[in-house]
């Protein structure tokens, strides 16, 4: 027996222009139940259409919800969300979470590009205060809000205007002494290197880490259909490595894109 995975109607309040390539949804959702994790998303359904695409939650303050929304020249979401949107119904799909940092981690480090700022100023504005954040953020030029993060969060810009250089720039990276958390998401193909480079060069716990394909560059999507927490769940009781868990996480998000081209 299924059970449907709930769903939330809204309704869209305000539209921001953030900048050329970000754009601030406010939506009012009375019956929203937030998990509560600092990398929170949400499928989000828009007239017309009954594809999902899914985006992070900025903010939450009760019913109203922020979403920032990367906008491209095509997209369910994004051609939606270049005009006037507010007024109208959308639907969002019951939320998920994958932010854990383990208990003895002393220090936070977000790298991502400009599909991941929405879930980096989150973290950083809910863990800043007990746990210094560094955050590396690759975007384009006109799009880094110099007021996008909390205070005490620390930010370095990359270049953003060109092919993802991700997992280059986290090679560079000095990290902090002793335990820590490790946050990434961005491009498919560059998080597959950095997981590799953070087994088998930094050798981090898997515990220690969480790193995420947020889109494909040949699709120009920013799908999140794949829950990473089953996969991981059922290689760990069969055995596997974290290489050949991540792996298959890779090949289901691979397949899950495809399905949505």
């Amino acid at each position: 027996m299924s059970t449907r995975a709930q769903q939330y109607d809204a309704r869209v309040t305000a539209r921001t222009e953030l900048t050329p390539h970000l754009v601030r949804l406010v939506l009012e959702a009375p019956d929203f139940v937030s998990t509560g994790i600092a990398d929170e998303w949400v499928g989000l359904v828009v007239p017309g259409q009954f594809q999902s695409r899914y985006y992070t939650v900025r903010s939450i303050d009760d019913a109203r919800i922020e979403v920032d929304v990367v906008v491209h020249d095509v997209g369910l979401v994004t051609e939606w969300a270049k005009d006037d949107p507010v007024g109208q119904r959308v639907t969002l799909t019951e939320p998920k979470g994958s932010f854990l940092p383990p208990p003895d981690a002393g220090w936070l480090l977000l790298v991502g590009d400009l599909t991941a700022l929405p879930a980096m100023a989150r973290i950083g504005r809910e863990h800043a205060a007990r746990l210094p954040v560094r955050i590396h953020a690759e975007v384009p030029a006109d799009s880094r809000i110099t007021d996008y993060f909390a205070d005490g969060v620390e930010v370095a810009w990359l270049p953003g205007d060109g092919p993802s250089r991700l997992a280059e720039a986290v090679r560079a990276i000095d990290f902090p002494d002793g335990p820590g958390y490790f946050w990434m998401a961005g491009e498919s193909a560059q998080m597959r290197a950095i997981r590799k480079h953070l087994m088998r060069e930094r050798g981090l716990p898997s515990t220690h880490y969480d790193v995420m394909g947020y889109w494909r560059s040949v699709a120009q999507r920013q799908p999140r259909a794949v829950d990473p927490g089953p996969i991981w769940r059922a290689g760990k009781a069969a055995g596997k490595s974290d290489e050949e868990i991540w792996a298959d996480y890779d090949a289901a998000q691979q397949g899950a894109q495809g399905a949505q081209q």
